[in-house]
């Protein structure tokens, strides 16, 4: 991936020497919206995925709470707490060093502007992220405006709401009537003016992505939203094929990573039963000498 995607300059990796482009910054969002750029945006959640999303080439790692679904077998993403969200966006933080780092702020910890600020806070310093992602439009505008103002780089969310996926009766497409698509056009607006720098567009249909991309300047982000925005989100563990758990009309699998490790995991066990695992050439051995040395010692310790 050649260095517009990212920033101008490159630097060399310190991983098998490899040269990638610099990090984006904050600014470069709005500027790739502009220029009519497109990025990459992979949902991660440990440093080994991390670490391929950065060798990869890929503009901009998210830490969202839908790992409490692909990594911790939740049915929803409600349950992720502060803790671990920071945590896991350490470990991402820790692989892909070089890459914009967005995360999410769990459940119920922007319920109101003074805890919102105190999390994002605490989430921009422990965390190592560069911006925070909550969630909500024209009725969280207080809020957005208050972690903007304390000085945040903070996005937001429209259409489906995975915070709100009981009083949306599951996880469902939004925005299938005109009148719909001009509530969450509305609250994309209210987002922009806010203060937020970038908006994440969730399972709609293209018209209202589109619609949503033209009504603002900042950056958006779509999944299942179309192509109109200067992002494509996926999940990484659905690109890879790791999660099989159920699959969105909107994922794409790139591979099948499930099928590929049970079928490793099962050559091992057999390996293991059978007795051919481990060899001669996965197991240490000691000098000739010294198993000559360590038998007679032990035969000497018989009675």
């Amino acid at each position: 991936m050649s260095g517009a995607c990212k920033g101008d300059e490159v630097i060399t990796s310190k991983d098998k020497g490899t040269v990638m482009p610099t990090k984006l910054t904050i600014p470069d969002l709005a500027a790739k919206k502009a220029a009519g750029e497109r990025l990459a945006l992979l949902a991660v959640g440990e440093v080994l995925t991390a670490r391929w999303a950065e060798r990869a080439g890929i503009d901009i790692v998210g830490v969202g709470d839908s790992i409490g679904m692909t990594l911790y077998g939740h049915e929803n993403t409600l349950s992720m707490s502060m803790d671990q969200m920071i945590n896991h966006t350490r470990a991402v933080r820790t692989g892909a060093p070089n890459t914009m780092c967005v995360v999410s702020m769990p459940y119920g910890s922007y319920a109101t502007r003074e805890m919102a600020v105190i999390n994002a806070l605490r989430l921009m310093k422990e965390s190592g992220c560069d911006a925070v992602k909550m969630q909500g439009g024209r009725e969280k505008f207080d809020i957005i405006k208050a972690i903007a103002d304390a000085g945040v780089p903070v996005m937001s969310q429209v259409g489906l709401v995975p915070h709100m996926v009981h009083k949306f009766g599951g996880f469902k497409m939004q925005g299938r009537t005109a009148e719909a698509a001009m509530e969450i056009v509305d609250n994309a607006r209210a987002i922009e003016e806010a203060g937020a720098v970038g908006i994440e567009v969730e399972a709609m249909p293209y018209e209202v992505g589109k619609a949503v991309d033209e009504s603002v300047s900042i950056f958006t982000a779509a999944i299942g939203a179309g192509s109109a925005c200067t992002a494509q989100i996926l999940n990484g563990y659905d690109v890879l094929g790791a999660f099989d758990t159920f699959k969105p009309k909107f994922a794409k699998r790139y591979a099948n990573m499930s099928e590929i490790a049970v079928k490793a995991f099962a050559e091992f066990r057999e390996d293991v039963v059978s007795g051919s695992f481990p060899d001669a050439d996965h197991s240490y051995q000691m000098k000739p000498e010294e198993a000559q040395r360590l038998a007679d010692m032990l035969r000497e310790e018989k009675p």
